[in-house]
């Protein structure tokens, strides 16, 4: 605030001074010895001088920083203000002369205020090149200790980040140049910094220039170029950086905060999603919503999409009463726990679930609460059978019980020709969903998708980790992959499978081409510059090399969104599931060093280094 203040007195000064020596230069050049003439002038240069001081620090703010410096609205500004100011200038010697008999030099007041501006401007300039004296002198002897950066984009974004770099002597990056794909910027240069070439030479230009670091700072660039810049660089080891987006920057000035490491999520999951949103609000808007798992990373995220809908009620029920605390913080930014809508429940005891369902009388219900960690459910799958059998078939036959109008079943790619518990009990939670909708018509879903990217416990979560810890990241095998989406979109796609599914459908969300787990790692390793090992530590029971959306014997079949299909699964009444226990929990397998299995087969390990 203190260096607004000098900067706005400083120019009023220089205005001030400017319109004096005109003022007095007119006044030599008309050699005119008269008294009366000269008081006339002073006349004009009071009233002037006033009205502009008014005009610039109430009126048209240009002594308050409202435009930046030497701009063309500054500039334009300021000829608008010193016009009004000899307008009031020239009234008041038309008033003076009126009441003397005094008169003044047409020419010379003509003359004033082009003299005054020319002379304040002439002033700023000096001012500004002090200024930028003492910050290129401070910048230079900062710029040993920055790091090189290369700049993508030379736009209005790209030269706010020249000016922050460049204009603070605290500033970490010292640019050296500029990429740009627009012709008409081959030869420009921002604060000094020059455009070197186009985007796609972006590793060229890096390793000609000894950079280490490229700032992304290109507005809406599409998915699949940024997905290929932030792959040309792990390869070559440099690290990408971007802006937050840029209509947070509209808000408020660019600052270094605003600079932050590429978020591979949006590199990986970003695709275009367009939903309908009048067909969800349809379903969703006014009504009682019950959300099960709803601290979760899928069922909070799909709680806050809701909340945005208008439901009449948002009913988040988790066994968790820090996740719950959480979702309400996110979502109501409080904390406190104390009302209804917030239920502590566990979806294994029916009889409390009961209690909830007769409480709230729900007409959608999405349900997301599951165990999902496949390791851990192949140690205990005793532990997957209880909650993602026993609890969906709580939830699905309180659901017909209580005449739920929607009920949408979050599923998993793995449930697609499962080869492990996790897979095989949500297969039967899709099952018994498709059953009783078939049934009884009612409007059950299921919904199925892949890996989502920055859930607990994620990939993403866990090499970041490991990163940080120094190493290694372990990878199960080199040739793994998986679909991504993020977690958003994914919501996102799930409410709109929710107002177009129809009774018994299973949808599977599209996510795009799988993504092979060690390129991942690799790019992350790259981004931290860190010089950091993969292990790769091989498949554990029940994993797959890669995973199937759409199990062998469904059909892709997509009547309503492009981005969702409809397949049908074999319905099993949840009355007969107790018959497909063995089956479901036959992933089972104890550790190595177990003397009755310990014949269980073993991938080799092997090390591979990043550099």
């Amino acid at each position: 605030m203190r260096v607004s203040r000098r900067k706005a007195a400083a120019a009023l000064t220089a205005d001030t001074l400017g319109w004096l020596v005109a003022t007095l230069m007119v006044h030599a050049l008309a050699d005119s010895g008269s008294l009366l003439a000269l008081a006339g002038l002073g006349v004009f240069l009071l009233v002037a001088v006033s009205t502009n001081a008014l005009l610039g620090t109430l009126v048209l703010l240009t002594y308050r920083r409202r435009f930046r410096t030497s701009s063309f609205e500054e500039v334009s500004t300021l000829a608008a203000q010193y016009a009004l100011s000899t307008l009031a200038g020239a009234l008041a010697v038309a008033a003076w002369a009126a009441l003397t008999g005094g008169t003044v030099s047409i020419l010379g007041l003509t003359l004033i205020p082009f003299l005054a501006l020319a002379i304040g401007l002439l002033l700023r300039f000096a001012l500004r090149a002090q200024r930028t004296y003492v910050k290129a002198r401070a910048y230079q002897r900062s710029a040993k200790d920055r790091d090189r950066v290369i700049i993508l984009g030379a736009g209005e974004v790209g030269n706010q980040v020249v000016r922050l770099t460049k204009d603070d002597a605290a500033s970490p990056f010292l640019p050296v140049g500029l990429l740009d794909d627009d012709e008409t910027k081959k030869f420009l240069r921002l604060q000094g910094v020059p455009v070197m070439g186009t985007v796609d030479t972006v590793v060229e230009c890096c390793q000609r220039e000894d950079v280490r670091t490229v700032i992304i700072a290109i507005a809406d660039l599409p998915t699949d170029r940024l997905k290929q810049i932030t792959q040309d660089c792990a390869q070559a080891g440099i690290k990408t950086m971007t802006i937050v987006p840029v209509r947070e920057i509209a808000r408020k000035s660019l600052q270094f905060s605003d600079i932050k490491d590429i978020d591979l999520a949006d590199v990986l999951g970003r695709r275009e999603v367009n939903t309908d949103l009048s067909r969800i609000s349809e379903y969703i808007t006014g009504r009682c919503v019950l959300v099960t798992g709803a601290g979760g990373s899928i069922g909070s995220e799909i709680a806050r999409q809701l909340h945005r809908l208008a439901p009449r009620e948002l009913v988040l029920l988790d066994r968790d009463e820090s996740s719950l605390h959480s979702i309400q913080l996110g979502i109501y930014n409080k904390g406190l726990l104390d009302t209804r809508d917030m239920v502590l429940c566990d979806i294994r005891d029916k009889d409390a679930l009961r209690k909830v369902f007769r409480e709230h009388r729900p007409d959608v219900v999405f349900h997301a609460a599951a165990l999902k960690h496949l390791p851990l459910l192949e140690q205990y799958p005793e532990e997957g059978w209880k909650t993602n059998v026993i609890g969906t078939k709580n939830v699905l036959e309180l659901s017909r019980e209580f005449a739920v109008s929607t009920l949408v079943n979050v599923s998993t790619d793995k449930a697609a020709d499962p080869a492990s518990v996790l897979g095989r009990t949500k297969h039967l939670a899709e099952q018994m969903t498709t059953s009783l909708a078939l049934e009884h018509n009612l409007r059950f879903v299921s919904v199925r998708f892949g890996n989502v990217l920055g859930s607990r416990g994620s990939m993403l979560w866990t090499f970041k980790h490991q990163i940080d810890a120094g190493g290694p990241v372990t990878v199960t095998d080199p040739d793994v992959q998986r679909y991504f989406m993020t977690i958003p979109e994914a919501c996102e796609l799930v409410l709109q499978a929710g107002a177009i599914g129809r009774p018994g459908d299973t949808m599977v969300l599209d996510m795009g081409d799988p993504v092979r787990i060690v390129d991942v790692a690799r790019r992350l390793i790259a981004q931290s510059g860190q010089d950091i090992t993969i292990e790769f530590t091989g498949l554990r029971y029940g994993e797959k090399l890669s995973e199937d959306l759409i199990a062998s014997n469904e059909d892709d079949e997509r009547p309503f969104h492009h981005l969702i299909s409809h397949v049908q699964v074999e319905s099993v009444s949840p009355s007969s599931i107790e018959g497909l226990r063995t089956w479901t929990l036959d992933g089972y397998r104890p550790r190595a060093k177990d003397p009755e299995r310990s014949s269980a087969p073993m991938v080799t390990r092997e090390k591979q280094a990043i550099r």
